[in-house]
Parts: C-alpha cells; sequence; structure tokens
C-alpha cells in the first residue's frame, strides 16, 4: 500500500511539469487525494466494509469533484491531472501507468449486472472530456482523443477519435479504412452536410426570388 502510495506522487513529477515540489503536490493536487482516497476505500470495499468505504468515496468526491466508485481496481502510478468531473465506475480496471484529464468518465451503458464498465490496460492516456462506456477493452499503450466517445474495443497501440471513437493510428500507420470503426456512421459530419445542403438550397430559393423581383419591377416600369 504505501509503496502505491509513493509511485502516486512520483508519477505526478513526470507527469506535470507544474510540479514543484512534495509539499505542494501532497496537498494542493486533488487527483492525488482522489486516487489515496481510493486506495483507502478499495481495501475497505475488499473487506466487505461497503458502507464505510463508500463514505469515503463521497468525502473525496465532495472535496476533489472526482468520483471513484471504491469498487473499481486501480495500478500502480496513476494519474488524474486536474480531475474536475472525472467519474470511474464499480467494475472499472484499469492498469498501470495510466494518465486521465478532467471530465473523462469510464462509465457504463445500461443497467446490467456485472462487469459493465470498460478496463483500461497498461499506459494509456484518456484526454479531456472523454467517454469510454462500457465492458470494453482500452488496449495498452493507447491514446484516447479529447471529446471522444469509445463504445468499442480499442486494439493496443490505437489512437481513437471522434463521436463514435474510431482508430485513426494504429502502431505508428494511420489509418485509412479501419472495419471496426471507421465504417461507423459520424453524426457531427452528417449534421454539417445536412446543414450545407439546406443553405445552397437557401441560395438558390433566393436568387429565384431576386429573379422575379426584377421581372415584376420591369414590367411595372413599362
Amino acid at each position: 500500500m504505501f509503496k502505491k502510495l509513493r509511485e502516486d506522487v512520483e508519477v505526478v513529477f513526470e507527469q506535470d511539469p507544474a510540479a514543484r515540489s512534495h509539499l505542494e503536490v501532497i496537498l494542493t493536487y486533488s487527483g492525488l487525494h482522489a486516487i489515496w482516497s481510493h486506495r483507502i476505500a478499495h481495501a475497505l470495499f475488499n473487506r466487505k466494509l461497503f458502507f464505510l468505504a463508500r463514505v469515503i468515496s463521497q468525502v473525496s468526491r465532495f472535496f476533489t469533484g472526482i468520483e471513484i466508485h471504491p469498487g473499481a481496481k486501480i495500478g500502480r502510478r496513476f494519474f488524474i491531472d486536474h480531475g474536475m468531473g472525472v467519474v470511474i465506475g464499480e467494475t472499472c480496471e484499469i492498469g498501470d501507468n495510466v494518465t486521465i484529464y478532467q471530465g473523462v468518465t469510464l462509465g457504463g451503458t445500461g443497467k446490467e449486472k456485472g462487469k459493465r464498465h470498460p478496463t483500461i490496460k497498461d499506459n494509456v492516456l484518456i484526454s479531456t472530456g472523454a467517454k469510454v462506456l462500457g465492458s470494453i477493452t482500452v488496449g495498452e499503450n493507447s491514446k484516447i482523443g479529447g471529446g471522444s466517445v469509445v463504445l468499442k474495443e480499442v486494439p493496443p497501440n490505437s489512437t481513437v477519435v471522434g463521436i463514435p471513437g474510431r482508430v485513426v493510428m494504429q502502431d505508428g500507420r494511420k489509418i485509412t479504412k479501419d472495419l471496426n470503426h471507421c465504417d461507423l456512421p459520424d453524426p457531427v459530419a452528417d449534421r454539417l452536410r445536412e446543414m450545407q445542403n439546406d443553405l445552397d438550397r437557401l441560395m438558390y430559393e433566393l436568387e429565384e426570388l431576386k429573379g422575379e423581383r426584377i421581372k415584376v419591377n420591369g414590367h411595372s416600369t413599362l
């Protein structure tokens, strides 16, 4: 336990260039406070002291703005940067050397029982506002882009962006066609195309109205 707590401090200095001293990190980093609180709550949860574990979890949520269910399994050297709005569900499993940013949700997609939250493998980075939902696995050494919504499995060594999330790089190579992800519809792009079509139609109708007005004015002059 104490080794993990010490590693949680060390990883802050590796990941955050703004960290200046151990005292500053220990006293002011809400992500670190949330992780330490969770490690205590998780130990109690494993001993079936569920109520006490939840109390510690809720107190931590109140002070840090970070909600981690005491049942979640979190590995070594876990780093939450900024942290406000982070949510980690009960059956979530997180490996070692994982970094997440503010607004990230590792959540479920319904009310089903059993494993319903994601598994995050080692050395994964999840950027600001990303949502990883359901009992899926994000492979090791992968990156999830800011604001992405990931609903399907992510292979190792991948970069995922978009809504819904799609793999754009894997093993250092750009993916031009991904049978698992790129064939999925992009609602943002579809909406932009609809708006462009509506604009073109309105411009066409406006030109027709201008032409009719010119004709009417011409007849009136005669």
